[in-house]
C-alpha cells in the first residue's frame, strides 16, 4: 500500500508539473525497472493529454470553473481511471467540435517563407503541406512547434501531432508534458522537454533529444519504449545515432530567419554569386541549385525557403566534384556556408582533394578539427619557426561551431607569394599563419563531406561552396558574410 501511494504520488506530482528532481529521479527509477508501471504511466499520458484535448477552449467565463474541475480529475489516482476516462469521453461528445472549432489546437506564430499558412491562422485536424520555408506553431498548452519543408503534418489533438514528412523541432514545456509526435516508424512521446524528430522521404525516422526525456516507441506498440535523455538520439527500431541538432530549425531561431529573409537578404545573396560566377578568377560557385554531382549524400532545403543543400550523415557520405584540374594557383581563397552538428570525429572534411601525394605537393585539405577549428593543409608546405601550432598545419582560434546548430560563414584565404594562411568566421578576421615552405595550391579530383571510411566525417549541410583563384581581402570576405546572411 505504502508503494503504491508513493506511485500515485509521484504521478500527480508529474502531471501537474510540481515533480521535484529527486521526485523524478525516483519516478525515473521505477519506470526502468517495471514494465506494468510503464504500461499504467502511459495511460496516464494518454488520458492527460484527451482530456486537456477536450477542455481546450471551454474557458468561458461562466465554465471556467467547470473546465478546471475537469482538469483536476484527470489527477485522481488510478482506481479512478475509468470514472475519468467516462468523463471524458461524455465531455467530447457534449463539446469537442464546438471547443475546437473555436480555438483549434495550435496557432501559426511565425512563418519564413511558407505560403500555404499565414500567422495568426487556427489548425484543427486538417493534413497540411508546406513545400518551402519553416513553419512555428503554438499549442493551446503552450508547446512551440517549428516544422521544416518539405513537409506533410495533422494534429490529432491538441497534445498529439502526425509528422509523415519532414522535420520538427519541439520545445515542452511543463503544462504540455505527454505531448507526442507520431510518425510512420512510431512515437515520440514528450516526458517535459525539447526534442525534434526527423521524418525523410526515404529512410527510417529519428528522435532527437536536445534537454530532458523523450520515450521512443515503435510503430504499433502502445505502451513501454526506449527512455531517451539530453544528448540521445536512435533511429525508431533501429541503432543508436549521433545527435544532429543542426539538422534542426529551433524557435529561438526563427525570429531571425523571417527578419533576414523580410529585408532582402536572399536577393543580395543572389546578386553576389552572380557576380562571383562573372569574376575572372573564378574556380567554382557551388550552390546546388543547378546540379546535383554524384556522391553519397541528402539534399535538404538550404538557407533560404525552397533553396537546396546537400546533408552529410553516416560515414562515407560525400559529393564528388572536379574543379581546377591541371593548374596551380599561387592564391585560393575558399568560402561555405555551413550548418554543423556537433563534433562526433576528430576531423570533419569540408573539402579535400582525392589522394595525399609527395610526388604532387600543394594538394588542398580544409576541415574542422577536434578543437571546432578550421585547418588548411597543403601537401608539402611547412610552417614557420615562430607558428604557435603544434600539428604543423595552420590552425584558426576561434571555435566554429555554435552552441544550437545554426548556419555560419567560414572562409580561408591562401597565398603562396606571401606565404600565408587567412582564417575569417562570418565575415571576420580571426587569425594568419605564416608558412616557411607554401606551395601553389592544386585541386581537381575531390570530394566535399567525408573523406574516407575512418574519419574526417562530416555532419551536416553545406551551402554556396565559392572557390576563387586570388586571395580576397577583408573586405570582399566581409561583403560575402553580410550579403548571404540569412539571419537579421
Amino acid at each position: 500500500m505504502k508503494e503504491r501511494k508513493e506511485w500515485e504520488t509521484l504521478i500527480n506530482a508529474y502531471l501537474d508539473g510540481s515533480i521535484s528532481h529527486d521526485g523524478m529521479a525516483s519516478l525515473n527509477e521505477l519506470l526502468s525497472g517495471d514494465e506494468s508501471a510503464r504500461h499504467e504511466f502511459s495511460e496516464w499520458l494518454n488520458l492527460d493529454s484527451a482530456m486537456a484535448a477536450c477542455a481546450a477552449g471551454w474557458e468561458a467565463p461562466e465554465q471556467k470553473a467547470s473546465s478546471e474541475r475537469v482538469k483536476r480529475m484527470s489527477r485522481f489516482p488510478s482506481g479512478m481511471l475509468k470514472l475519468a476516462a467516462s468523463i471524458a469521453v461524455l465531455l467530447g461528445i457534449a463539446f469537442w467540435t464546438v471547443s475546437m472549432r473555436q480555438s483549434g489546437y495550435a496557432t501559426v506564430e511565425k512563418v519564413v517563407g511558407v505560403s500555404e499558412l499565414q500567422e495568426g491562422e487556427t489548425l484543427q485536424g486538417k493534413v497540411h503541406e508546406i513545400a518551402a520555408g519553416a513553419i512555428e506553431l503554438r499549442t493551446a498548452r503552450g508547446a512551440r512547434i517549428v516544422i521544416e519543408a518539405p513537409a506533410s503534418f495533422r494534429f490529432v489533438n491538441g497534445q498529439r501531432l502526425d509528422l509523415t514528412r519532414g522535420r520538427l523541432a519541439a520545445d515542452v514545456p511543463p503544462a504540455a508534458k505527454g505531448f507526442t509526435v507520431v510518425t510512420p516508424d512510431g512515437d515520440a512521446v514528450d516526458l517535459g522537454t525539447k526534442f525534434g524528430v526527423d521524418v525523410p522521404d526515404s529512410g527510417t525516422s529519428e528522435i532527437h533529444v536536445f534537454e530532458g526525456e523523450v520515450i521512443a516507441r515503435r510503430g504499433g506498440a502502445k505502451a513501454g519504449g526506449k527512455s531517451l535523455l539530453g544528448g540521445d538520439a536512435v533511429q525508431l527500431g533501429k541503432e543508436a545515432r549521433e545527435l544532429r541538432s543542426a539538422a534542426f530549425i529551433h524557435p529561438d531561431e526563427m525570429p531571425s530567419l523571417t527578419a533576414g529573409l523580410t529585408a532582402g537578404q536572399r536577393e543580395r545573396s543572389d546578386e553576389i554569386l552572380r557576380k562571383l560566377r562573372e569574376d575572372p578568377e573564378v574556380i567554382g560557385v557551388v550552390d546546388f541549385e543547378s546540379s546535383e554531382p554524384t556522391g553519397d549524400y541528402r539534399m535538404v532545403q538550404g538557407r533560404w525557403p525552397g533553396s537546396r543543400a546537400p546533408e552529410f550523415v553516416n560515414v562515407g557520405d560525400r559529393m564528388e566534384l572536379d574543379l581546377g584540374t591541371g593548374q596551380a594557383f599561387d592564391q585560393l581563397t575558399l568560402a561555405a556556408w555551413v550548418r554543423l552538428d556537433r563534433l562526433g570525429a576528430p576531423y570533419q572534411s569540408l573539402l579535400h582533394t582525392d589522394g595525399w601525394s609527395e610526388s604532387n605537393p600543394g594538394q588542398v585539405h580544409w576541415m574542422i578539427t577536434g578543437n571546432t577549428t578550421m585547418r588548411l593543409a597543403l601537401r608539402g608546405n611547412t610552417l614557420a619557426p615562430d607558428a604557435e601550432e603544434a600539428h604543423g598545419y595552420p590552425d584558426s582560434s576561434i571555435p566554429v561551431l555554435p552552441e544550437r546548430g545554426r548556419w555560419v560563414h567560414l572562409a580561408t584565404v591562401y597565398d603562396s607569394e606571401e606565404k600565408r594562411v587567412r582564417f575569417y568566421l562570418n565575415g571576420t578576421f580571426d587569425k594568419e599563419t605564416r608558412q616557411k615552405t607554401a606551395h601553389p595550391a592544386r585541386l581537381g579530383s575531390m570530394q566535399i563531406g567525408n573523406w574516407d571510411t575512418r574519419d574526417r566525417k562530416l555532419s551536416g549541410r553545406i551551402d554556396e561552396m565559392i572557390l576563387m583563384g586570388r586571395a580576397f581581402s577583408d573586405e570582399e570576405i566581409r561583403e560575402l558574410f553580410e550579403s548571404g546572411n540569412p539571419y537579421r
